[in-house]
């Protein structure tokens, strides 16, 4: 079993609301709903074995203000009252107070330290582990091509913004409008070629073992799992390699915060959970998954409805 949570963006700072100004964003109660799903999982019997947190742990917002270090660590703090790993995936605001270089430094780097678990880029914080015989956990790195996060006279910075230019003529980046392809916009971003080759020689081990495989991510990679914004740049890429093998059975991601789902024709579940950042104080918005030989049982919170994804 396994606590999952998405886009929590704390902020110590008043309520506000998003981009297009008409949803409200709840910055200082996320923590105390935060708080509220690890008592949860605390309490959970039988106990939890690891938790996923998808993304965005912390608000843009905390930059601009100067309280990136401080947001982090009232965030880190709360997951470390639990006594087990907690998996962290990187999301846009998680690199709009920090940059990659810094990320590998912070509590947010859960990749492990050695060995051959990730990609040879160590600022690419993809990784896999087996939490549990026949059972393996993939992190990917969505934003491993992005221009977010790198230095602007970097190769990874300009080969992103080459990409996202072709796709985005618009003076926003970050405005979909007009667009043939909406989802090519600097709030998303996607696979280098290497991550993309290291998933597949991963996927193809789990094949040869007989092991059921969930990945998880920041950036949803299905577009019925997604509004067609909220979608990683080379989503079919990343399709390719999980419908070139039969392990994945469930991707796991966050940042579009209404949330979505869709199994698709290859049999895989594609779960995008709602975010915590525009849950109202009196709701919640977490989940305690329990993992079978031939199902997954979600036991939702609040905003999050309970699901049964069969293998």
């Amino acid at each position: 079993a396994f606590g999952v949570v998405a886009d929590i963006q704390f902020a110590d700072a008043e309520d506000g609301h998003d981009f297009g100004g008409c949803r409200r964003r709840y910055y200082r109660h996320s923590l105390r709903l935060l708080r509220e799903a690890v008592r949860e999982w605390a309490g959970e019997s039988p106990p939890i074995d690891f938790v996923l947190q998808l993304g965005d742990s912390i608000d843009g917002q905390n930059a601009r203000r100067g309280e990136a270090e401080s947001a982090l660590q009232q965030v880190l703090e709360v997951l470390g009252q639990l006594s087990v790993p907690v998996h962290h995936a990187w999301g846009n605001h998680e690199l709009y107070n920090f940059s990659r270089a810094r990320l590998v430094h912070t509590g947010l780097y859960s990749r492990p330290a050695g060995g051959s678990d990730g990609p040879p880029d160590r600022e690419c914080h993809a990784y896999h582990c087996s939490p549990a015989p026949r059972l393996r956990l993939v992190v990917l790195d969505s934003y491993d091509a992005s221009t977010l996060g790198t230095e602007p006279g970097s190769p990874r910075y300009q080969e992103s913004l080459r990409v996202l230019r072709e796709k985005n003529p618009n003076d926003d980046l970050n405005s979909p409008e007009g667009l043939k392809e909406p989802h090519f916009v600097a709030f998303n971003g996607g696979f280098s070629q290497a991550q993309l080759d290291w998933f597949d020689e991963v996927l193809k081990f789990s094949d040869e073992n007989q092991e059921k495989v969930i990945v998880m991510a920041h950036v949803p990679i299905h577009p019925c799992a997604s509004n067609g914004v909220c979608l990683a740049w080379n989503y079919e890429a990343a399709l390719a390699v999980i419908h070139a093998h039969r392990c994945v059975v469930c991707v796991l991601a966050g940042h579009l915060h209404d949330g979505a789902y869709c199994q698709d024709p290859h049999g895989v579940h594609h779960l995008t959970l709602e975010g915590l950042i525009e849950t109202p104080p009196d709701s919640n918005a977490f989940a305690t998954v329990h993992v079978y030989e031939d199902k997954m049982v979600l036991k939702g919170r609040g905003r999050i409805p309970d699901r049964v994804m069969h293998f």
